[in-house]
């Protein structure tokens, strides 16, 4: 991991657009920081499409994708995307409902899945059968306090309101696996769900339904931003990958690490990732000017 400083200018100048983890990346102790969200519509005025990937639930994402200036929110490590449009612009179809108006009356908050509801129904049911295991099994583990608002994934807090030692972590990964279910840890949560889905799967769709662009054929156009294991295919995704500087906490973990790291911990990494980017962006404005 080099330092942020090391990211070449060329590089900036060529980012379109902006993926970023949520969870101690744009938040700090669990709400966003004034210099991250000041970031946030900086990115906005200057055009570049900004979509959030979280392992959080779709219910707890909701009052952000409306509140902050964010394309999308791609939530439940990439089961259902929430995003903000007009009713005749909307291009995503699958699965797609609209929630509710904004307090403008114009823009509508819109959900879609990436799965069938008979599937998500199914899938929910198996998955209550599994936390009824992970709960009578592994001593001390308990289920995250946003429960409520997931729809399509389960999650046991290890680090936001209890504590779990890490052998109890791979406790409840072990046993999500052995039910078949894809598990992975955040800085919070141990998440597990059914259906092959990931961040990195989400990013793509999320991309391609709301922006009509290919990620795939674009990857060194983006950059991605986030913090722990649940990060590590992102960061090895991502040419221009960047960890805020709390990633070190899961740095012996990470199979794939970031290729940057900033100086400031969540939030403001955030934004000193932003700054760098904009100022880069100026710099290729002003040379173009003097040409």
């Amino acid at each position: 991991m080099q330092d942020l400083q090391r990211w070449p200018t060329a590089a900036r100048r060529g980012i379109t657009g902006v993926l970023t983890d949520i969870d101690d990346t744009l938040t700090t102790n669990g709400a966003i920081t004034p210099d991250a969200l000041a970031a946030l519509h900086a990115l906005k005025a200057a055009g570049l499409p900004v979509l959030a990937v979280t392992g959080r639930p779709v219910g707890w994402s909701e009052a952000f994708a409306l509140a902050w200036p964010v394309d999308a929110i791609v939530a439940e490590n990439g089961a259902v995307m929430l995003f903000r449009s007009q009713p005749a612009d909307c291009l995503v179809t699958a699965h797609h409902t609209r929630l509710q108006q904004n307090v403008s009356g114009r823009n509508q908050l819109s959900k879609a899945y990436q799965l069938a509801p008979a599937t998500r129904v199914a899938n929910l049911v198996r998955m209550q059968r599994v936390a009824e295991r992970l709960l009578r099994e592994v001593p001390g583990a308990q289920l995250a306090r946003d429960s409520a608002g997931r729809e399509t994934d389960l999650a046991i807090d290890h680090s936001e309101f209890t504590t779990l030692p890490p052998e109890r972590i791979a406790d409840v990964l072990r046993i999500m696996q052995a039910e078949g279910l894809q598990a992975t840890v955040s800085s919070i949560h141990i998440n597990g769900w059914f259906g092959r889905h990931d961040k990195l799967q989400g990013a793509r769709w999320a991309v391609g339904e709301l922006l009509g662009r290919d990620l795939d054929a674009e990857l060194a156009q983006w950059v991605f931003v986030g913090d722990s294991t649940n990060d590590a295919l992102m960061f090895e995704a991502f040419p221009n990958s960047i960890g805020v500087a709390n990633v070190a906490r899961f740095a012996a973990q990470l199979a794939h690490k970031p290729r940057y790291v900033t100086r400031g911990e969540r939030g403001e990494g955030f934004a000193q990732v932003v700054q760098s980017l904009l100022d880069a962006r100026q710099v290729g404005r002003s040379r173009l000017l003097r040409a």
